[in-house]
């Protein structure tokens, strides 16, 4: 099969948005890798929900993908239960609002890195391989909208830190409840 990159260039016809010179100046740049790029952004929708983690320099760190957790009912269980989580998979806490948040590894067998982020994504802090089954309530002393749970010592792996920004796909990012 034989893809005419030119062609689906103009069919996505984005020269009302970005003016008709940089349309032939990308046409001619990126023609013939046109469809490798079309397909890894397909490829990255039919994962389903996932978060991807940038450096405040821009610089992706990593992607997780997620479960989301946007009701009341959904974040109270929580990973409460599990026994295994795979390499970079996760649940996302989705909250109506940003304030200070807390949680607990309570019935929660495996470490777990905890990503406070605000309202815009941007990461206020970090609770890193919290102890499992441990009722005693951790957080970061700032307000957070989302909370990332990852595997324990994701964030060291990583170089995840204060300041990196999540950025959310195949999902919208709005508590439920």
């Amino acid at each position: 099969m034989s893809i005419d990159s030119p062609r689906l260039i103009d069919a996505l016809d984005l020269r009302p948005a970005m003016g008709a010179k940089l349309h032939r100046r990308l046409r001619l740049r990126f023609g013939p890798i046109a469809p490798v790029i079309i397909l890894l952004a397909l490829l990255g929708c039919a994962r389903g929900p996932c978060v991807s983690i940038a450096g405040a320099d821009g610089k992706p760190r990593a992607t997780v993908a997620v479960e989301v957790a946007n009701t009341g009912a959904e974040r109270e269980l929580g990973l409460m239960f599990r026994k295994h989580l795979d390499d970079n998979t996760g649940m996302i806490f989705v909250f109506p609002d940003a304030a200070r948040r807390t949680f607990w590894m309570h019935n929660t067998p495996i470490s777990l890195d905890m990503i406070f982020a605000d309202a815009a994504g941007r990461v206020t802090g970090i609770v890193a391989n919290a102890e499992p089954f441990s009722d005693k309530p951790v957080g970061v002393e700032a307000d957070s909208e989302y909370v990332l749970e990852v595997n324990g010592g994701f964030c060291a792996k990583n170089a995840i830190k204060p300041g990196d920004r999540m950025d959310f796909s195949g999902f919208s990012p709005h508590a439920s409840q």
